[in-house]
């Protein structure tokens, strides 16, 4: 997919953050767009701004971790427009807590929304891009899908597997030969609301984690990692990744390997100790 004109793209997440700013500028490229969230009311502002620009636009209330509803969701988006070229399995929640103090149903909240959610995304549209003939899966990972970091177990866990997942699914295309470009995206650090709208568990301030997240970790704007992200998929890269930290932090992975956790331990445990 090296051109977004006239092609049918649905965007799951698409109340709010990069989901908004992926809607709007997959609209303004020429693109019809299907667009979900569980937010009503972020779901139609952000169905007002694509109609701003005079795109096509399906909007439906999601739970991407119901899984017959999103193969259902996926059969009214090809009959609607005929086709469907690509999906953006962005949806995403945090959660941040220990191991320790973290009960089953936090990791498994996490795990529904986070990875199952991408996997339904991908089974249920898949057969459809196929038959486009000039697709795109773009699937939503995160910078903590290349490295863990203590108090993101769950959050860890999800990435790491949209990773797995969505590596061995270009794989599988390639092997196949379908015209199905696969793409893995690592955000680091964005400005949106995921933070602020994550869960907490143990002893840990939501307020104040949300609030250390969005002064000191949030560098790079919805609205740019929306243009990188759209730049990689034209490209067909296997992976991007979104913002200088992302880049940087991946590098260190890389340098230093396994060693990074002893690393990110003491760097996060001298943070930790000051807020």
């Amino acid at each position: 997919m090296k051109v977004f004109r006239d092609k049918v793209v649905v965007i799951t997440g698409a109340g709010s953050g990069m989901g908004r700013e992926l809607s709007v500028k997959l609209a303004q490229r020429g693109a019809r767009v299907a667009i979900s969230d569980v937010d009503p009311a972020g779901l139609a502002t952000t169905e007002q701004l694509v109609k701003q620009t005079g795109a096509e636009v399906h909007t439906q209330l999601l739970n991407v971790a119901e899984r017959e509803a999103f193969l259902d969701y996926a059969d009214t988006v090809a009959a609607h427009f005929g086709t469907v070229h690509a999906i953006i399995n962005n949806a995403g929640i945090a959660h941040h807590g220990e191991v320790e103090t973290m009960e089953f149903k936090d990791i498994e909240r996490i795990m529904d929304v986070d990875y199952w959610g991408v996997v339904n995304g991908t089974k249920a549209f898949l057969p459809h891009i196929i038959a486009s003939g000039d697709g795109a899966i773009v699937n939503i990972s995160s910078l903590f899908g290349l490295l863990s970091e203590p108090g993101q177990a769950a959050y860890n866990s999800a990435k790491f597997a949209v990773r797995g997942f969505t590596e061995a699914l270009r794989q599988e295309m390639l092997i196949s030969d379908h015209q199905v470009a696969v793409t893995c995206v690592h955000p680091g650090g964005i400005k949106t609301a995921v933070a602020r709208n994550s869960t907490t568990s143990g002893d840990h301030d939501q307020q104040a984690t949300a609030e250390f997240f969005d002064k000191y970790l949030a560098r790079t704007s919805a609205s740019k990692a929306a243009d990188i992200i759209l730049r990689a998929v034209e490209k067909e890269h296997a992976r991007v990744l979104v913002g200088a930290d992302a880049k940087l932090i991946d590098l260190g992975v890389r340098l230093v390997g396994s060693y990074y956790q002893g690393i990110t331990a003491r760097i996060t445990g001298w943070v930790l100790s000051r807020t």
